[in-house]
């Protein structure tokens, strides 16, 4: 991994975290309370009997049942060629899990018909997490360059399409969308942060030359 590309991943990180944590301090202070109520009279306007169920259905992705069955099948179709992410990506899943439970909290901001708390997005912080994985998976495949554009475009559309059936459903406001997305982000940069920096610093360890045992010991070329 080259020097810029390491700190360009770990400065989109801080990035993202930032942007949340100011989304975070907003929604405390309801400064976006605005923003949130136009949006929301936006996405109801696009309400139809028709999409109800598909948007219902295109919401499950993000559930707790939704994640644990793209999860076992990500886990089966890396078995065989990357088994490490394979074992790892369950790990780094429920991760997810514990950062929108702990930033809920901290938040306690409630939803826009529900009383428990919405900020963040689970549902999107999860997916941008997962589906980000997988794109990055792809990226760095023997995959052709087409199938590679094909499938990172296929997963933004997903994470895209679930976050706006959160705002159709009227379970999340505007701004707990946009903060799950940059928590999110800020988790998937760092995560392929520390995995690029650990696969960089494996590749210089098995460059190194092993050491001649053919040579004299040094002690041994010193005079007595």
């Amino acid at each position: 991994m080259t020097w810029l590309r390491r700190h360009a991943l770990l400065t989109g990180a801080i990035l993202a975290l930032g942007s949340f944590l100011g989304l975070a301090d907003g929604s405390i202070r309801h400064s976006w309370l605005g923003v949130d109520q136009v949006t929301r009279g936006a996405v109801g306007l696009t309400h139809l009997p028709e999409l109800d169920t598909p948007m219902r259905t295109l919401t499950l992705l993000g559930s707790r049942a939704g994640l644990i069955s793209l999860i076992a099948l990500a886990i089966v179709s890396l078995w065989g060629y990357r088994r490490c992410w394979a074992l790892a990506l369950p790990v780094i899943m429920a991760g997810t899990g514990g950062l929108q439970l702990v930033a809920k909290w901290a938040v306690n901001r409630p939803r826009p018909n529900l009383a428990d708390w919405g900020y963040p997005s689970g549902h999107v912080l999860s997916l941008v997490v997962f589906f980000g994985l997988v794109a990055y998976l792809l990226r760095t495949s023997r995959a052709s360059r087409g199938w590679r554009v094909l499938g990172g475009g296929a997963c933004a559309g997903i994470v895209l399409a679930v976050a706006f059936s959160r705002l159709y459903l009227d379970v999340h406001w505007f701004t707990d969308v946009i903060g799950g997305f940059a928590l999110g982000l800020a988790y998937l940069l760092l995560t392929i942060w520390l995995v690029e920096a650990l696969r960089h610093r494996r590749v210089n360890a098995l460059a190194v030359p092993p050491a001649d045992d053919s040579l004299p010991a040094r002690e041994a070329l010193i005079p007595a």
